[in-house]
């Protein structure tokens, strides 16, 4: 049997407000069947608010590189040629912050002996730091500022700020590091989050769509089973009477007139099955259609009908209340008698056939049809031996069971057990 192809994915729907008010790396990973637009690196573009907080953190790096190097004109004990050689390497600090959606991890290396040797580049090794904790796991984060937070003691030792104690210093400094670190953790916390959330959503869309193809298969699978049950046996007299006909058209006048009588009655009974059905396709549910199905009550009139189309069949019915049997039991065994008498009907012509039924409350309710060899040659007739697995299916269901097979002496016979109590 081929594989049925797995269904795809429902479009994803527009992410809700302004994308620009968005992260690009966040947009990109929200949406990732809409195309987006990449800069030269492949990258994608950036949005409005991502040019927004690069100039933000970018002026940010600045100003405290400013404070810096006003501290530095104003302490007598700094050589000029270490002022300017600190406030060149802090303006290339500065520069490099607006490289740090690219790489920020060679940012945050880099910056470990700048923040060593430059104290106007403070501003620039935290938003290093903090673009570290939000692009990069926490293993990257510990080892890096942990680095460089293990060596602020050694700076303030080496390079003393002018207006606080050494310990106030290296203490604001760890607290300083700390707290930027643990804010970028949260940042990226929060997108995790988010981009967790989208795809759970994505997820239960799929699983949805999954749901709704497997219902509409069983539905499908249900509808054909129920229509080869019906129509079936309808279309099986029709076939059996009309083919009288055509072999005897000299037979008597009042059997022409019986034949087309059933032919017309079975042609009826048949349109009003298969208008049953679909008032199932239309309503949703077997209740809405008015017509109630058939159940083991209705097993005298199927093997009446059978008999009036020429078969010899035997009803050996030993359940006393058939009204008490449960309905959906009822059901599943008056379609099971009704495939067996089709199949005997169809391959079988000629032979006496047996029904038998029996059964109580608790113990459950067993049937079997049964047909010896056909007395003669059978014309091949088309089947694809869909009933029986649609009967096993029906009995499966119901929580019984049903065998089938050829007996020793060349007949057929069909056994099924269901649940009653």
């Amino acid at each position: 049997m081929p594989s049925r192809a797995e269904p795809e994915a429902p479009p994803a729907r527009e992410l809700p407000g302004r994308r620009w008010l968005l992260p690009s790396a966040v947009v990109t990973r929200l949406d990732p069947d809409r195309p987006h637009r990449v800069g030269r690196s492949g990258r994608p573009r950036r949005t409005v608010r991502d040019w927004i907080v690069d100039f933000t953190v970018f002026g940010f790096a600045v100003l405290l590189g400013m404070i810096g190097a006003n501290d530095m004109s104003m302490d007598p004990g700094t050589p000029e040629a270490l002022a300017a050689a600190d406030q060149l390497i802090g303006a290339l600090s500065c520069a490099a912050v607006w490289l740090r959606r690219r790489w920020p991890l060679g940012l945050a290396v880099a910056m470990l002996p700048v923040s060593f040797v430059s104290n106007t580049a403070g501003g620039a090794v935290l938003v290093a730091f903090f673009t570290l904790a939000v692009h990069r796991p926490f293993r990257h984060n510990a080892w890096i500022v942990g680095i460089s937070l293990a060596l602020a003691p050694l700076f303030f030792w080496w390079r003393p700020d002018p207006d606080l104690p050494y310990l106030v210093s290296v203490v604001l400094t760890v607290l300083l590091g700390v707290a930027i670190t643990g804010w970028g953790m949260f940042v990226r916390s929060q997108r995790q989050l988010m981009l967790s959330l989208r795809d759970r959503a994505r997820r239960a869309e799929t699983e949805a769509a999954l749901r709704a193809e497997q219902a509409q298969r069983l539905a499908r699978e249900a509808i054909a089973r129920e229509m080869h049950d019906v129509l079936a046996h309808r279309l099986t007299l029709l076939s059996v009477h009309a083919g009288a006909l055509e072999f005897r058209p000299d037979a008597p006048r009042d059997e022409v007139a019986r034949a087309a009588g059933v032919i017309r009655e079975s042609a009826h009974e048949a349109l009003q099955d298969l208008r049953e059905i679909i008032g199932v396709l239309r309503a949703g549910d077997p209740d809405d259609t008015g017509r109630p199905q058939p159940t083991l009550v209705a097993l005298d009139t199927l093997v009446a009908e059978s008999r009036e189309a020429g078969m010899k069949v035997v009803l050996d019915n030993r359940v006393t209340e058939s009204a008490a049997v449960p309905a959906s039991v009822g059901r599943t065994a008056y379609r099971i008698a009704q495939e067996g008498l089709t199949n005997a009907r169809k391959h079988a012509p000629g032979a006496e056939v047996t029904v038998s039924v029996a059964g109580a409350p608790g113990d459950g309710l067993t049937l079997s049809v049964r047909n010896p060899a056909p007395p003669g040659d059978v014309p091949p007739v088309p089947g694809s031996g869909q009933g029986l697995i649609g009967l096993t299916e029906r009995a499966t269901l119901a929580g019984g069971r049903l065998e089938h097979g050829a007996d020793e002496d060349g007949g057929f016979q069909l056994r099924a057990w269901l649940p009653w109590g």
